[in-house]
């Protein structure tokens, strides 16, 4: 008797995963966030597709078996991370290592862009404005990158690139990283502080009043990480003060970032849809990754880019 095969559950997103390559090997059934929580049972797996939703720390708790494994689309875990799934056997895994050069470039095209005066540019253009300005030099700048995954580690080696001097922040110092110690020394001496850590309890508003208020007045500070790692709040007392030259968020603590919010029209704030490591064909390469987990863990090997689930991320960074 040939055996049944594994139940993939997906919690879908438009549009779907591409996982052909799992015909007959997979059982796969497609849900919603409103139906999550009564197919959870059946699973063995769980692809949380969605990686914007939160249905799966709202269905996770309640009776009946769970999945044995859970991969989520994204780099970040904090959408679907609950007590009970932290304390489960379940295996968690993520997308590390798709996003990471994307963001990089992202990082760096933000710098360009801002010390060259581009938006300016663009702006005077459409106004049909002839006006000569003087650009910064971006080589010789400093950096400090806060986030010492490969997402931080990338944007670093971009910087490097252009000649920018980088300190790189992570949550234990060791070589070639700091600790938390050096953050405030480090950022009072960065022309561009780049958040791109996880989101934990320990980076929850790790920018706030007082970290905006140590960075020099020519700072420009660059969120691609998680929202919740900037207070919103502070960061638009700090631009309207003029606390810092200028700030860009890719990511928000409400996304999409609702019409009315005040951050649209804040001086000298760059806002971008969280598309940062969005590239053509990003989809398919989740969809790949996938598949190639899927492969391993289907014949008992053991997984790759697994959680630690009460820290929050992968660990070895």
């Amino acid at each position: 008797m040939t055996p049944t095969p594994p139940t993939l559950l997906v919690l879908d997103a438009d549009p779907p995963p591409r996982l052909g390559r799992l015909t007959g090997r997979a059982r796969i059934v497609h849900t919603d966030a409103a139906h999550l929580a009564e197919r959870l049972p059946e699973a063995d797996a769980l692809l949380v597709w969605d990686f914007t939703s939160h249905a799966v720390r709202r269905a996770w708790p309640g009776d009946g078996p769970r999945p044995r494994w859970v991969h989520t689309a994204s780099a970040g875990v904090d959408h679907l991370m609950c007590p009970e799934l932290a304390a489960s056997d379940t295996v968690v895994t993520n997308a590390r290592g798709i996003f990471d050069q994307p963001i990089a470039e992202y990082v760096a095209a933000l710098v360009l862009a801002v010390a060259k005066d581009l938006p300016r540019t663009l702006e005077y253009q459409r106004e049909r404005t002839w006006r000569h300005r003087e650009s910064r030099r971006v080589a010789g700048t400093r950096a400090c990158v806060v986030g010492s995954g490969p997402i931080g580690r990338a944007i670093v080696r971009t910087l490097k690139a252009l000649g920018v001097t980088t300190a790189l922040v992570g949550r234990v110092p060791r070589i070639g990283i700091h600790g938390p110690d050096d953050l405030d020394r480090l950022i009072s001496r960065a022309d561009w502080v780049i958040a791109a850590a996880p989101l934990t309890e320990q980076t929850y508003r790790m920018f706030d009043t007082r970290r905006f208020g140590v960075m020099q007045p020519s700072a420009f500070f660059v969120n691609v990480g998680r929202g919740q790692l900037a207070d919103e709040d502070a960061l638009a007392e700090a631009l309207t003060r003029r606390w810092i030259a200028g700030a860009a968020l890719d990511v928000f603590a409400a996304e999409p970032l609702p019409r009315d919010s005040p951050l649209w029209g804040l001086p000298g704030l760059i806002v971008s849809p969280h598309m940062s490591g969005d590239t053509v064909g990003w989809r398919d390469e989740l969809g790949a990754q996938f598949v190639e987990l899927y492969e391993r863990w289907a014949a008992g090997r053991s997984l790759v880019n697994v959680v630690d689930k009460k820290r929050g991320y992968v660990p070895g960074h």
